[in-house]
């Protein structure tokens, strides 16, 4: 089955979000959806996921699923203020768990934050699959990036999040704790034993050089062909070196702080404290 993709592009953060039909009935997935914030002023702002609800309401699709694709460190999740207002399951990998045993530490959470994964409604693991009416997903769990990254192959659609990106554009960075380049080359080969006319559909995009669009879809076929950094049979010691290589010149994301310490939560914030005021920490020279 070929299901229906929309995308909504956050320049903000450059992510993309992605509402998924089955074609055969108005039951829907939301896949990595975006609450805006401002760092400089603390302020969230709901309005890129307002844009999805109001298509989907217009749509009369029927929300079963929120998605994750794993905990983004450049943007805050959506997904409890999407299920508020369209309901459906709130799903991440199980080793979310791993994810939050780190984090947990880095931002002294304490012992009141549950680092089960009991957050989320539903904790996938490899081989798993779930169903959007009487569409199937089925679950890989692509590792490297972070410990917990999953891609949802739904009918002939993959939803790989960070792990690959745009052929132009490469693959995702593993510096962050429990990233891997090793892993995440080992990931790459299971998306790219899909059949070669697979849809993939990318977390984000940033626009190559000498590319004046944003694009999010590819294929299997045009990854092999040609991704610049495992495309054309580059083989695992090549990208090892050249993805730690080109990971030690990159910045932290804007977000990240801000971002892991909600996602972690499957975006929810932090208790609020004794004032009724929610914070977010800023641990110095930890990351």
């Amino acid at each position: 089955m070929s299901p229906e993709v929309k995308a909504f592009f956050d320049e903000a953060t450059n992510t993309v979000s992605y509402v998924v039909r089955d074609p055969m009935s108005k039951k829907a997935a939301i896949i990595d959806s975006v609450l805006d914030f401002d760092y400089a002023s603390g302020h969230t702002d709901t309005s890129s996921a307002d844009e999805i609800i109001a298509w989907v309401k217009d749509q009369a699709f029927e929300v079963e699923w929120l998605l994750e694709t794993h905990v983004h460190a450049d943007h805050l999740s959506a997904a409890p203020y999407l299920q508020k207002h369209l309901g459906g399951k709130i799903g991440i990998g199980e080793k979310i768990k791993v994810v939050q045993d780190t984090f947990g530490k880095v931002f002294n959470e304490g012992t009141e934050f549950q680092r089960d994964g009991s957050q989320f409604d539903r904790l996938f693991s490899q081989g798993d699959s779930f169903h959007i009416g009487q569409m199937r997903g089925d679950v890989l769990h692509t590792p490297g990036h972070t410990p917990a990254c999953l891609t949802y192959v739904i009918g002939d659609a993959a939803f790989v999040g960070d792990t690959l990106f745009m052929p132009d554009f490469g693959t995702a960075r593993c510096d962050f704790p429990g990233g891997s380049a090793e892993t995440l080359y080992e990931s790459v080969q299971k998306i790219l034993a899909l059949p070669d006319e697979t849809r993939i559909f990318v977390g984000h995009d940033y626009k190559a050089p000498g590319r004046d669009q944003y694009a999010w879809e590819t294929t299997v076929g045009e990854q092999k062909a040609r991704n610049i950094h495992i495309g054309g049979g580059n083989d695992k010691d090549e990208f090892v070196k050249m993805r730690t290589e080109r990971d030690a010149t990159l910045a932290m994301p804007r977000l990240i702080l801000p971002s892991l310490q909600v996602n972690m939560r499957a975006g929810q914030m932090p208790p609020a404290e004794d004032n009724g005021t929610v914070y977010l920490k800023v641990p110095v020279n930890k990351l």
